[in-house]
């Protein structure tokens, strides 16, 4: 009988574990400042910054690079700006990506806009749009992603080295950032964009299998799209 309990126990404590724990795996150093570097950031090399700043700050940072979607629902920018509150919420087990995104962007701007040091803000802001085209940062963390995750982003690393930035060029396209509601434009953008790696997600869960080079491509020349149109928008903003 008390073998019987134990086993229960046991059983429902790696459950809980499944549940609430996120080991938060996201597309490695390579891949964050290729993406960088094709939309034209000039301070590519602090993108990787937010993965250097999880080792300490934990749970503070890790739930801010993904959305562990529970239902699998529609992003709409709704939610987007639903989550931008629980940026650096360490309670917020289920992720706030899309909100960090906004959250980082409005630091940026309130302390460039107060003659402050504001660049590493940017820089968040960058490597969550980065997060974004991660397909498995937008579907519920799984026994599938779990298996999947860190395959997909070393291959991303292979694909990145063997195609170079052009690789990713040659999927970016415009986006101008309307300068009369710049955050329910770029809220627009990333429900957008998360919709497509949700569903690109789905369908690799489903075919139970991994990535393919041009999909890996595709998904990258979105986040390089948006930073780029983020960046032409700040542009216009500050003069320079």
């Amino acid at each position: 009988m008390k073998k019987q309990q134990f086993r229960k126990i046991t059983l429902l404590v790696l459950f809980l574990l499944f549940i609430f724990y996120r080991e938060t795996f996201s597309w490695h150093d390579e891949t964050h400042i290729a993406i960088a570097k094709a939309a034209g950031y000039e301070l590519w090399y602090n993108v990787t910054g937010p993965d250097v700043a999880r080792l300490k700050l934990r749970d503070r940072e890790s739930y801010n690079h993904f959305y562990n979607n529970p239902e699998d629902e529609e992003i709409t920018p709704s939610l987007v700006f639903s989550q931008a509150h629980r940026y650096n919420d360490p309670q917020d087990r289920e992720g706030h990506l899309y909100g960090a995104i906004i959250a980082s962007l409005r630091d940026y701007i309130r302390k460039k806009s107060e003659g402050r040091f504001a660049r590493y803000d940017l820089a968040y802001c960058f490597h969550y749009i980065g997060d974004l085209s991660q397909p498995l940062h937008n579907i519920p963390y799984d026994k599938f992603n779990m298996e999947y995750h860190r395959p997909i982003e070393e291959l991303a690393d292979k694909y990145v080295k063997k195609n170079g930035i052009e690789g990713i060029k040659k999927y970016m396209y415009e986006i101008k950032i309307d300068p009369k509601d710049p955050e329910k434009d770029i809220a627009c953008h990333i429900a957008r964009i998360a919709n497509i790696a949700r569903e690109l997600g789905k369908k690799i869960k489903d075919e139970k299998r991994v990535m393919t080079e041009e999909e890996v491509l595709i998904q990258l020349g979105h986040s390089a799209s948006l930073i780029k149109g983020i960046l032409g928008y700040l542009k216009h903003k500050f003069g320079k």
